[in-house]
C-alpha cells in the first residue's frame, strides 16, 4: 500500500521480513565517514521503500550490491565540487548513494510523483544530507530553470528519450551518465544520430567500480558541447531567461510605483 506521509521508518519496518543483510566491506571504502548513513539509507529502502512501492520485496536481499553500491561508484566520474541532477530519482537511486559518497557534490533529486518526493524529503532530512535538494517536477519543465554539470538516471527510459530530457539540463561541456545493463552498446548505437542533434560531442560505454565491486557498473557517458540539448533547448533557455527578466522588471516597476505613492 502506498503511503505519502509519516516517518521513513516506524510502521514501514513491518513491511519487510527480510533485511538487506550486512554491508559488504567495500561499502566502508566507498562511503568513508558516511558509512553509517549509507547503512541507514539501505534500511529505509528495505522498509519504507518496500511498503511504499518504491522497491520490490525481492530486491531487498540484494540492495547493497545491485542498487546502493552499484550507484555509488558513479562518484568516480564526478569532477570535484560539481553539481548533479538525478532525473526521475524514484527512491533516490543513484542520487542519494552518490551524495553520500561525494559530500562535495551538490545533488538535486528530480522526481514528478508526490509519494516519491515525500519519501526522498524524509530520507534527506533523517540522514542530514545538506548537499541534497529534492525537487518535484519533470525534466522538460526545468529547462532554463535548472542547469547542472552532470545529469544521472537509472531505469528511467530508453536512451533516446532520456537524452531528450537530460541533455537540456546540462551546462556547456557537462555530461550525462546513464546506468545501463547489457543493452548499453545497442542503445548507444541506435541513438547516436539523436545525440548529435542534442548537442553531444562524445559518447561511450564505460565501467566503474572495477576492483571494488564484484560486478562493475556499466554506464553510458555522453559529453555535451557548447549547446547541450541542441537548438530547441537553447531557444527554451532563452525564452525562460526573457521571462525571468520580464518578471524582475515588473517587480522593480511596482517597487518604484509604490515609492512614488509614498512620496
Amino acid at each position: 500500500m502506498d503511503t505519502e506521509s509519516g516517518a521513513p521508518g516506524g510502521e514501514a519496518a513491518a513491511g519487510s521480513e527480510v533485511g538487506p543483510g550486512e554491508a559488504p566491506a567495500s561499502a566502508r571504502e566507498i562511503f568513508g565517514d558516511r558509512f553509517e548513513s549509507a547503512v541507514r539509507y539501505t534500511e529505509l529502502l528495505a522498509t519504507a521503500g518496500v511498503q511504499r512501492g518504491l522497491i520490490g520485496p525481492r530486491e531487498v536481499p540484494r540492495l547493497w550490491d545491485r542498487h546502493v553500491l552499484n550507484c555509488a561508484v558513479l562518484a568516480e566520474l564526478l569532477p570535484a565540487g560539481s553539481s548533479l541532477c538525478d532525473v526521475g530519482s524514484g527512491a533516490g537511486l543513484p542520487g542519494i548513494p552518490v551524495a553520500l559518497a561525494r559530500p562535495d557534490v551538490s545533488v538535486t533529486l528530480l522526481e514528478p510523483l508526490l509519494r516519491r518526493t515525500t519519501f526522498l524529503e524524509e530520507v534527506v532530512r533523517e540522514l542530514g544530507l545538506e548537499n541534497v535538494t529534492v525537487l518535484r517536477g519533470r525534466a522538460e519543465e526545468m529547462v532554463g530553470k535548472l542547469a547542472v554539470d552532470v545529469v544521472t538516471a537509472r531505469a528511467v527510459a530508453p536512451l533516446d528519450r532520456l537524452a531528450g530530457w537530460g541533455m537540456p539540463l546540462l551546462r556547456p561541456h557537462g555530461q550525462m551518465l546513464a546506468l545501463k545493463g547489457d543493452s548499453a552498446e545497442q542503445e548507444l548505437a541506435e541513438t547516436r544520430a539523436g545525440l548529435t542533434r542534442l548537442g553531444a560531442v562524445e559518447w561511450s560505454v564505460i565501467s566503474v567500480g572495477e576492483g571494488t565491486l564484484e560486478t562493475s557498473t556499466r554506464v553510458i557517458q555522453v559529453k555535451a558541447g557548447e549547446s547541450p540539448g541542441g537548438v530547441k533547448a537553447a531557444n527554451r533557455r532563452a525564452k525562460a531567461a526573457r521571462a525571468g527578466r520580464s518578471v524582475a522588471g515588473k517587480g522593480a516597476e511596482r517597487g518604484r510605483g509604490a515609492g512614488r505613492r509614498r512620496r
